[in-house]
């Protein structure tokens, strides 16, 4: 297996993206391998202070750096040869086996329609997170990729989520929800209630309904189903209110004396990690043919590892051909 890296995407780039790949040997087989994709010399520099460097790690020359501000599509005309085009350039040749960035999301999710295409089937693709909650993890699609969205794609991105949700998650038949403003059948705008329908008309689809937003922490759903621009929201409110509530209670702590305050401050830690975005490495880019990773913009090695391993996982439990099976059999069904 080879696994392509953006070494210059993200904010800490290219030290953090370059550290977590040479922590991901231990994820990978004797015969894997790390690609590292963007400029040499500055990716070399971090690499040769490493005591020799790892065989498992070569690089591919990409001259040039799509910024985290600047317009997809328009980026990518302007520079032809940026890192994030160049691995799916490579992904598409066959040259490596995933893609992991930390970089322009929409730079992320362009090249990859442009270069891998879509799966047969696929309208558009959609971005899938893992949350982490007491019953359990609930994935969430879309968190981005696609912001004008028909009641087709987000049929689509239940039944993907759920394909990822059965492979990655383990569940054996994931309950899937609409996110919407209620539970009932008449809240929620036209494209909440058509989708509504083409959801509840496929039997194969384990459809509970509309869940709310405070539902996805009640384990009322595994798969949470939404437009990118609603999901994207969503996803950095969860981050921000987690983050402050953890302030909060590192700062109460403070307060605490005596042998209970280590006691709670390992606990809230252990918490805290579990919640870490670091932690769960990146969302995949469901629908596209090919495997492709997207971190957060302030991905740490630690992301990084943890993105390998996404990508590796995901490889190996074949994903996109359930999805391609699923896609499938939703279309003989229609024939018949």
């Amino acid at each position: 297996m080879r696994i392509g890296i953006d070494a210059m995407g993200g904010d800490f780039a290219p030290a953090q993206p370059v550290k977590g790949a040479l922590e991901a040997k231990s994820l990978l087989g004797k015969d894997d391998q790390i690609v590292l994709i963007g400029d040499e010399p500055a990716i070399r520099q971090h690499l040769d202070s490493q005591a020799g460097w790892p065989s498992f790690i070569r690089i591919a020359q990409a001259d040039q750096v799509v910024g985290m501000n600047e317009k997809p599509v328009e980026a990518h005309r302007a520079k032809p040869r940026n890192s994030i085009l160049r691995m799916a350039e490579m992904a598409a040749a066959g040259e490596i086996d995933a893609c992991i960035s930390a970089g322009n999301t929409g730079a992320c999710v362009a090249a990859c329609q442009m270069r891998l295409r879509r799966l047969s089937g696929v309208s558009r693709p959609g971005i899938a997170i893992v949350i982490p909650t007491l019953h359990g993890p609930v994935v969430l699609c879309d968190v981005g990729a696609n912001v004008d969205c028909r009641p087709q794609h987000l049929y689509q991105y239940g039944v993907m989520a759920a394909e990822y949700s059965r492979g990655i998650c383990h569940i054996a038949d994931p309950r899937v929800g609409l996110l919407s403003i209620g539970e009932e059948d008449a809240k929620g705008n036209e494209l909440v209630k058509e989708t509504r329908e083409l959801l509840r008309g496929d039997k194969s689809v384990n459809f509970v309904g509309n869940v709310e937003g405070r539902d996805i922490f009640r384990g009322l759903a595994d798969v949470v189903v939404c437009e990118g621009f609603v999901g994207n929201v969503c996803l950095k409110l969860v981050e921000g209110f987690a983050e402050n509530v953890f302030q909060s209670l590192f700062a109460q702590m403070g307060k605490v004396q005596g042998e209970a305050a280590g006691q709670l401050q390992a606990a809230v830690g252990k918490l805290r990690e579990k919640f870490d975005f670091n932690e769960y490495g990146g969302a995949p880019l469901l629908g596209v043919n090919g495997v492709c990773i997207i971190c957060h913009g302030a991905s740490q090695h630690r992301a990084i590892f943890n993105a390998v391993r996404v990508a590796t996982g995901f490889c190996r439990t074949g994903i996109n051909d359930r999805i391609k099976a699923r896609f499938a059999d939703s279309q003989d069904a229609r024939d018949e």
